[in-house]
């Protein structure tokens, strides 16, 4: 979904942090690592990035949400995402994600846009709620409307997407039915980076699914589902981690040597 083309040869690798129990203790640490700096102030050579053993990060995760919330259940479930949670915030009082984020202890919160006079007041809302809660990064996990501008610039780089369609085809809220209504026979799950425009940024991870000759909208629907469980987990830790180098549209997954099935 939603920002202007990410900054060439933007480096997230967090190698300082090996070294750093805990980033909050400088409010600046974690801004001048996501520049490529280290706590010193000298640049990152990324290209050293996928020699090193990738630390757990400490960090503090936003998921917004407006429906039944599986998505947000993956997130909980994943051993290195989950406990990073720390915020879940819907559109609609009675979405089911709200309750799977109590039963997990963590902060739930409903905004209403039809509490606020404008789009942009609730936005301003939003991003002002995401700042006091000292949140750093924000996945939208079936989340039913687009981030406003305000909240894309104050989380650049630090948002993530999961759509049920192979972008840039089929972008918007009608991507399975407008699959099937086209005869694809492939289709699948992305997750990208969040810029200003809807569906459109940076692709980080992308898995096809076969479209069956009997499937309907819920049947295609379960399948991109349970991909996209996959998916928007690992690409989490990904950003957490910052093992994301953004060149253009291009995505690069520092330490990509892994098992696509397995672990990071």
């Amino acid at each position: 979904m939603n920002a202007t083309p990410a900054r060439p040869g933007l480096g997230l690798a967090l190698l300082q942090v090996a070294h750093t129990p805990s980033l909050r203790a400088d409010p600046g640490a974690r801004s001048r690592l996501l520049k490529g700096e280290t706590l010193s102030g000298t640049r990152i050579d990324t290209r050293a990035a996928a020699r090193i053993a990738w630390p757990s990060v400490e960090a503090r995760i936003a998921v917004l949400a407006s429906g039944a919330g599986t998505n947000l259940q993956a997130l909980l479930d994943d051993p290195h995402v989950g406990p990073q949670v720390a915020l879940v915030v819907s559109d609609k009082p009675g979405a089911a994600a709200l309750d799977r984020a109590r039963a997990r202890g963590v902060k739930a919160v409903v905004l209403e846009p039809s509490h606020y006079p404008s789009r942009d007041e609730f936005d301003r809302a939003l991003t002002t709620l995401l700042e006091e809660e000292a949140i750093e990064f924000v996945l939208l996990a079936g989340y039913m409307r687009i981030l406003g501008a305000s909240t894309v610039q104050a989380f650049r780089d630090r948002i993530l997407n999961v759509h049920p369609s192979l972008l840039p085809t089929f972008p918007g809220a009608y991507s399975i039915r407008d699959a099937l209504a086209w005869g694809l026979k492939v289709t699948g799950a992305t997750v990208h980076l969040v810029d200003e425009e809807v569906d459109h940024g940076p692709i980080v991870l992308q898995e096809p699914v076969l479209v069956l000759p009997d499937d309907d909208e819920r049947s295609l629907h379960q399948r991109i589902q349970a991909v996209e469980h996959r998916l928007l987990p690992r690409a989490a830790r990904f950003l957490v981690e910052g093992r994301l180098k953004v060149e253009g549209r291009l995505v690069h997954i520092l330490g990509d040597e892994f098992d696509p099935e397995g672990d990071p």
